[in-house]
């Protein structure tokens, strides 16, 4: 049997690493949002292709699904809600969800971070995920995305900041 006083400090340690990793990395794609040229908002490089609005309403959708999952809530069906029709208002939903999500984690009970969700592991295929490692999976899928959306910003003609480290518009020296 684990010690109960164990088991609160790794509950904290778990809350505490996913909520500082999603500020985090929030607060780095905000940057590449907000650096985005809204008049460019359509570019679509390739037919398959998510326009640049699109794709920036996925950061908002995982925001969403993350804090679903944590206070238990997520339910799959229905389709993906459309992007809203501008950028800013994209912006201004991944900034709501944003602060939603932390405050859902930060609150999270033991339950909610014990419980599991169902959700896609491979194509046909629902799986059961812990709700940390879910979360961890969302967060990776978010940062990919960026990945992409940095590509988009450099294709617009916005100026790609700092992510990782220097960018040819953000030098460090």
């Amino acid at each position: 049997m684990t010690d109960p006083a164990v088991q609160e400090r790794e509950l904290d340690r778990v809350r505490r690493e996913l909520a500082n990793a999603w500020e985090r990395e929030g607060e780095t794609t905000l940057k590449l949002l907000r650096a985005y040229p809204a008049e460019q908002s359509e570019l679509r490089p390739h037919a398959l292709s998510k326009t640049a609005r699109e794709l920036a309403w996925m950061f908002t959708l995982e925001q969403t699904l993350a804090a679903a999952a944590v206070r238990g809530e997520m339910k799959l069906g229905g389709g993906v809600p459309p992007a809203p029709a501008t950028l800013e208002e994209v912006i201004a939903a991944f900034e709501r969800g944003r602060e939603d999500l932390l405050r859902s984690l930060r609150g999270a009970s033991e339950e909610q971070l014990e419980g599991k969700v169902s959700f896609p592991t491979a194509p046909k295929t629902i799986g059961e995920w812990p709700v940390p490692e879910f979360l961890w999976f969302l967060l990776h899928d978010q940062i990919h995305h960026r990945g992409q959306f940095s590509i988009y910003l450099r294709m617009a003609g916005g100026k790609v900041p700092s992510i990782y480290g220097p960018s040819a518009d953000e030098p460090w020296f």
